[in-house]
């Protein structure tokens, strides 16, 4: 491939650490997509003739073929998928394949092979996380007014639904989707043209296989075309957003799964047994998601390390870039197809949720409310107030809405019996009727809204 500049091909070594052909052979579709518009381009300003055009263009339809059929051969002295792909051209159609590289370098042929792999993959992404959020508005749906323990600390705090829980899971998507809608916005332009790093003198179009490939417009600078990777940064940003969002909602199911919880029961198809232990459902697919997120970090730190010192315009470290970008697309894909498994088939144990708000002195905030709202008492001496009361149902051994109201007058003389009106968990979610609160109406409200914006 080098021609007479150099007298002796590379040592052993130099040709496996310089071939890029074991992973990038993935960028394959996106690879012929781009010579195709490049030669229809540079056919129609004159630069190729027309037949030399058509028959490369007939050439590389024939290699898509051989590669959609058989894969694509792994050669390490080709060194990658695009010369690879144009040794198999040459010996197709002979020398006018040499005609193809006219006006283009490698450097802008794989920045736009890359865009176009992370732009599909971004498109891959955004329809599995809104089949998760479908799965995620169906079970909310199913459990609008279903009590269970709100945490923070994991300790009990307030009771919620459960259909408000699940939501909250569909707004963290919700986000993830905007994020990769974002990188997807920003990384629609054209790199096809920039050549090396300073463009050409040939009279080409780059407006033309911008529009071939789908692109919004060309790029604006040839130096910053060949060396920009920041689409797949965007892309690792947003992949560990997400992931950090699945890893949370796996972290739930697994400890919901557990036997002092019990809020849930994975499905067989999301568990495994254990080896020695014929008693244990092992909620493994959950804890493996939980997994996949480090090593999606992993991915985005390793590219950023990558780029942190580059100066312009391309170097060889950049052959590394699709390596962590490859890996945390597919542990991403697995992820949200495992969480969207689980949540469409897991069955919740709300006997046990319920069972669990009302154990746990969630309404204590309800008295509170309750006394600065009908005693006109400030809500930090109902705050003392009510910890007295909460001090006094758990020696009892009662819920607070069990406590006697002769208890209660001896805590402060001015609670009456209008106050177990708002201690049972019931009148509590009931009550949280702010806009995004977890009261059954605000929930169901939500949900009719999420189902608009899914379509």
């Amino acid at each position: 491939m080098w021609g007479g500049r150099f007298a002796a091909g590379p040592a052993s070594i130099m040709r496996e650490i310089n071939a890029s052909i074991p992973f990038d052979k993935r960028l394959w579709k996106q690879d012929i997509a781009g010579s195709k518009a490049h030669v229809a381009m540079l056919a129609r300003q004159g630069i190729v003739d027309q037949a030399d055009a058509d028959a490369i263009s007939g050439g590389l339809d024939t290699i898509a073929a051989e590669y959609e059929a058989h894969g694509v051969p792994v050669n390490l002295d080709l060194e990658d998928i695009h010369m690879v792909t144009e040794s198999r051209l040459a010996e197709l159609i002979g020398p006018a394949a040499g005609r193809l590289h006219t006006a283009r370098s490698r450097n802008d042929q794989v920045a736009t092979d890359f865009r176009l792999w992370v732009r599909d993959a971004i498109d891959d992404v955004e329809a599995g996380l809104a089949g998760l959020q479908r799965a995620l508005v169906a079970r909310a749906q199913d459990h609008a007014d279903a009590v269970m323990p709100g945490f923070t600390h994991l300790q009990s705090a307030q009771p919620v639904t459960l259909g408000h829980h699940l939501m909250a899971y569909y707004e963290m998507v919700r986000r993830d989707r905007s994020r990769f809608s974002d990188a997807r916005a920003r990384l629609n332009e054209c790199p096809l043209g920039a050549a090396a790093l300073a463009g050409t003198g040939f009279p080409t179009d780059r407006h033309m296989t911008a529009a071939a490939l789908g692109f919004a417009r060309p790029t604006d600078n040839s130096l910053d075309s060949v060396s920009d990777r920041d689409f797949a940064l965007d892309y690792l940003m947003a992949a560990t957003q997400a992931a950090l969002h699945l890893s949370r909602l796996a972290e739930e199911f697994i400890i919901w799964a557990s036997q002092p919880f019990g809020f849930v029961k994975l499905p067989d198809a999301y568990s495994t047994g254990s080896s020695i232990m014929p008693q244990k459902r092992n909620p493994d697919a959950a804890e493996l998601v939980r997994g996949h997120a480090g090593r999606i970090m992993g991915c985005m730190t390793a590219l950023c390390v990558t780029m942190k010192g580059l100066p312009l315009a391309y170097s060889k470290d950049m052959q590394d870039d699709k390596p962590p970008v490859f890996e945390a697309h597919d542990l991403l894909a697995l992820s949200i197809a495992a969480m969207t498994g689980m949540v469409e088939t897991v069955t919740f144990r709300t006997d046990r949720m319920r069972a669990l708000a009302e154990s746990g002195f969630a309404t204590a905030t309800d008295l509170a409310d309750w006394l600065v709202r009908e005693g006109g008492i400030p809500f930090r001496e109902a705050h003392h107030i009510t910890g007295r009361a909460v001090a006094a149902a758990e020696q009892a051994g009662v819920p607070l809405d069990q406590l006697p109201l002769d208890t209660l007058k001896a805590i402060d003389a001015r609670i009456d019996d209008r106050v177990y009106a708002v201690l049972t968990v019931d009148a509590s979610v009931a009550s949280r009727r702010s806009h995004g609160g977890t009261a059954p109406d605000q929930v169901r409200a939500r949900i009719a809204q999420a189902k608009e914006e899914l379509g």
